[in-house]
């Protein structure tokens, strides 16, 4: 018996959806191994804001740059792409421990979260079926996937080291890369031979729904900046060993992707304003009170908070996208409005490294928490300005 075109195409998909599994498991990996390598080594917390944030600088223009390839030949060739630099990082990693080599290796990972993200989401959209049901699902995956990585690290630099570590890190990006080359977009990419490459942007920026998507996406970021800098090393100051750093930080992609698999059918438009101020509040509050638990109960359940609102904004911000930009733009206009991941993986480690060296690590994230609850309410003006029917689109 021939089988019902639903289920083919449900066979087409899984390449898909198996290549930003492995991507993501190698992903989920970094939040640990890298700040947590930087700090057996014995780099200042400023120094380690630094590894992390200096490098993102140059993913502003990346990601840019990538969104309008995206449109042009494709999200699939970024993608793998991305997988590529990825290797090589985990391959930089695992050789050198010098501050330039960290540098480097940290510049590559940027180069492929921001050539990544865009790629992926850009087909997501498109997907056949329900769009919020699928970017629900490529959600939860992705995060399904972050939770294993970010577990597995914390167990592998307990067993047998950060260099080894690195090394299944670099596996997993090659496993991404094979699966996306056996995978074939239900949407060919739009040439737009006319136009030049960046003309998207243009029309773009004339419109105040990216600016709205910029803030969503900084707040959707938030908990992720903190994954991959300051949260593994407040978890170890707290009292627990990288293994159960590791399964505690994994938390905040499980809260991910249970809103993931859940939210998406029923967040069916990103037009009120009372999901992303509610959600961006919640985020600011399990920032704040993270540092006054030490013990691993209240500590995970705030882990796991903070991962549902970063999960509810991330839905938000992909549906205002998806909902205001045209499929021969969206690869552009996803990467713009993302801006807003990059200025959270720029500012926030290295805010947060100078915090921690004056006051610690504990009370510099009550401080940071403070000002995201006073930007948060933001979110209701900000809207209102965004989605004035004579401008927003």
């Amino acid at each position: 018996m021939s089988s019902s075109p639903r289920s083919a195409r449900a066979g087409a998909l899984w390449p898909f959806f198996l290549a930003a599994s492995a991507w993501n498991f190698a992903l989920g990996m970094s939040y640990i191994l890298v700040p947590l390598y930087a700090y057996e080594l014995g780099y200042s917390a400023l120094a380690i804001g630094g590894i992390l944030s200096l490098p993102v600088v140059a993913h502003v223009v990346i990601a840019l740059v990538g969104g309008a390839y995206t449109d042009r030949i494709g999200g699939r060739q970024m993608a793998l792409g991305a997988f590529f630099c990825f290797v090589v990082a985990g391959a930089v990693f695992a050789v050198f421990q010098s501050f330039a080599a960290l540098l480097v290796g940290q510049l590559f990972l940027v180069i492929s979260r921001a050539t990544f993200w865009p790629a992926i989401w850009s087909v997501g959209s498109q997907l056949p079926g329900d769009r919020g049901t699928q970017m629900g699902r490529l959600n939860a995956t992705t995060n399904g996937a972050q939770i294993l990585g970010t577990a597995a690290a914390g167990l592998l630099v307990a067993l047998v080291g950060f260099k080894a570590g690195f090394w299944v890190l670099a596996a997993g990006s090659v496993g991404a890369f094979a699966s996306m080359f056996h995978f074939h977009p239900p949407v060919a990419p739009h040439a737009q031979a006319s136009r030049g490459l960046f003309a998207a942007y243009a029309a773009l920026l004339r419109r105040r729904t990216p600016y709205y998507g910029i803030a969503c996406a900084m707040f959707a970021a938030l908990p992720l900046s903190l994954s991959m800098s300051f949260y593994p090393i407040l978890l170890v100051e707290q009292g627990n060993p990288s293994d159960a750093a590791g399964w505690m930080l994994a938390l905040r992609a499980l809260g991910g992707a249970l809103i993931g698999a859940s939210a998406g059918r029923y967040i069916r438009s990103a037009q009120g304003w009372g999901l992303p101020l509610a959600a961006s509040i919640w985020i600011a509050f399990c920032v704040i009170a993270v540092a006054f638990f030490t013990h691993p109960l209240p500590v995970s359940l705030l882990l796991f908070g903070v991962g549902v609102g970063s999960g509810l904004m991330t839905l938000v911000f992909q549906m205002l996208v998806a909902e205001t930009s045209s499929p021969a733009e969206r690869g552009s206009a996803l990467a713009l409005s993302g801006v807003g991941w990059q200025l959270s993986h720029a500012v926030v480690p290295i805010v947060m490294g100078a915090l921690a060296d004056r006051y610690g690590v504990a009370t510099a994230f009550p401080i940071l928490g403070a000002v995201a609850a006073g930007l948060a309410l933001g979110f209701v003006p900000l809207h209102r300005w965004a989605m004035d029917p004579a401008r927003a689109v």
